[in-house]
C-alpha cells in the first residue's frame, strides 16, 4: 500500500482591522497556496457572506469530484481502446443546510464526451462505471456521486459534438 500526502497553505485575508469582533465585521476571504502552483483566491459562498467572485469550499469539492472522474475516465478509456477527442463536464452539487451545519446530499457529473468512432460509444459509456470505482475522491465522500454521461462521435478536438 502506498501513501500520498498533499500540502498547502490557507491564509485568511479578511481582517478589516478589528478581526472577528463581530459576525459582520470581517471578510471571508482567503488565499490557498501550494509550492509551484498559482495562488487560488477563496471565500465563503455568497449565502454565507462570502465573495461570489472567489472559489468557495463547496466549489472545490464539486471540482475535485469532477476532475477525479475525468482523470480516471481517460485512463479507463485507454484501457478499453476508446479514443476520447474531447470531454466537458457540467457538474452540480447539492448541499442541505440544517441550522448551523449541513452536508452535501449528492453531486451529479454530466460529462459530454466526444469519441473518434461509433464503435467506441458503448465502451465509452461503460468506462464511466470503472472511472467511478477508481476515483479516489468519490471513494472518500459519504454521499452519492452520480454520473449522467453523453457520448457523441466527432472527428477532432473541439468538434461540434462538444
Amino acid at each position: 500500500m502506498s501513501e500520498h500526502r498533499y500540502r498547502l497553505t490557507t491564509t485568511w485575508t479578511g481582517n478589516r482591522g478589528t478581526g472577528t469582533s463581530g459576525y459582520r465585521d470581517y471578510d471571508r476571504c482567503a488565499s490557498i497556496e501550494a509550492d509551484g502552483k498559482p495562488v487560488l483566491l477563496a471565500s465563503a459562498d455568497k449565502a454565507f457572506r462570502g465573495d461570489p467572485a472567489r472559489w468557495n469550499p463547496e466549489d472545490f469539492l464539486v471540482a475535485a469530484l469532477s476532475e477525479c472522474h475525468l482523470l480516471a475516465y481517460l485512463h479507463a478509456c485507454v484501457e478499453a481502446g476508446v479514443v476520447v477527442l474531447a470531454y466537458r463536464d457540467e457538474a452540480t452539487g447539492t448541499m442541505r443546510q440544517d441550522g448551523n451545519g449541513g452536508s452535501f446530499s449528492e453531486v451529479v457529473l454530466r460529462p459530454r464526451v466526444t469519441v473518434a468512432d461509433e464503435s467506441m460509444v458503448a465502451d465509452a459509456l461503460a468506462a464511466h462505471d470503472r472511472a467511478h470505482e477508481w476515483c479516489f475522491i468519490a471513494n472518500s465522500v459519504n454521499f452519492p456521486v452520480r454520473h449522467d454521461a453523453t457520448v457523441v462521435v466527432g472527428s477532432a478536438p473541439g468538434s461540434p459534438g462538444i
